[in-house]
């Protein structure tokens, strides 16, 4: 179902220094749901320089621009990405830790996994974002959609995020980002790179505790096991997404091999060689029919990249 993509655009990516890239990659595996096309040009920048090269090189190709960082709230088309996708290296900048008798200051890259925040923050004497903890993903897209848990959001511990333009390079002081329940608003055509977050020291076995309790709640109550892109839709005002899609009758429904999970009703697993359309076809039945059974509109978090096919 997936389609070929061929094009002359990653020989000029190519081109640019301190830029790895790669034709028609498959984006599947590297999703945590695991559907989707291939990218026309995979690409990644080895330095902030390389980055904005990379930016202005889209632009005036005209070439659309996609950011895929851990790919965990991520839903990539059958017919594959045009453009240029980006996926920021993990280790592109390194860990800084400045921490004082009071509080500290971590900075990590954008492409690290969430997981690095935690453990830099235990490994200095830090507490408050154990709300983090076991989410999937990158820091760069915890901070595009404001990532959080019941227990607190991604921006409640950040202090400033530095973001690369066509223009170059700078930060961001958190006050200059409107961002609201799993939104942000970074500047158009902007890609997170680093993110500084301001933590105080605190107790570390009672966070280490809370930490525990709630990665055990959320593996009993949550598919973590399965292929899976985490909450489907946000919760509307005052009420569950998950309550109001199996009020319905929907939990467990499955399309091709798709499936609304059987253990929370917000989650849709793949069951082994399901498709975009699959994934798409459940999202849209989980809208329409709550919609029409209870008047209650549920928007999606999960983004979409991509060309869907019919």
């Amino acid at each position: 179902m997936t389609a070929r993509i061929t094009s002359t655009l990653p020989e000029r990516v190519s081109l640019l220094d301190g830029c790895e890239v790669k034709a028609g990659e498959p984006l599947a595996p590297l999703t945590s749901v695991r559907v989707g096309g291939p990218a026309e040009a995979l690409a990644r920048p080895r330095s902030p320089d390389a980055l904005v090269a990379l930016l202005r090189l889209a632009r005036e190709e005209g070439a659309p621009v996609s950011i895929l960082g851990g790919g965990a709230n991520t839903l990539v088309g059958d017919g594959g990405v045009k453009g240029v996708t980006i996926r920021l290296p993990g280790d592109l900048f390194p860990e800084v830790a400045e921490v004082g008798e009071e509080e500290g200051r971590l900075t990590l890259g954008a492409g690290a996994a969430i997981v690095r925040l935690i453990n830099l923050m235990r490994g200095n004497g830090l507490v408050g974002a154990e709300f983090l903890a076991g989410i999937p993903g990158t820091l760069g897209g915890a901070v595009s959609m404001n990532a959080g848990t019941k227990n607190g959001e991604c921006f409640r511990a950040v202090e400033a995020v530095e973001v690369a333009t066509v223009d170059g390079v700078g930060w961001l002081e958190k006050a200059r980002i409107p961002h609201a329940y799993r939104h942000s608003e970074l500047p158009p055509g902007g890609v997170v790179t680093r993110v500084r977050f301001r933590l105080p020291k605190g107790d570390l076995a009672a966070s280490k505790q809370a930490m525990d309790k709630d990665l055990a709640y959320r593996k009993s109550t949550q598919p973590l096991s399965q292929p899976n892109f985490g909450s489907v839709f946000t919760n509307p005002p005052g009420g569950f997404a998950g309550q109001l899609i199996e009020k319905v009758g929907l939990k467990g429904h499955t399309l091709g091999r798709a499936q609304i999970s059987t253990l929370h009703a917000n989650w849709i697993v793949n069951l082994g060689g399901a498709t975009a359309r699959d994934v798409l076809g459940l999202i849209t039945l989980m809208q329409e029919r709550v919609k029409a059974e209870t008047g209650v509109e549920i928007k999606p978090e999960v983004k979409r990249v991509g060309e869907f096919l019919p």
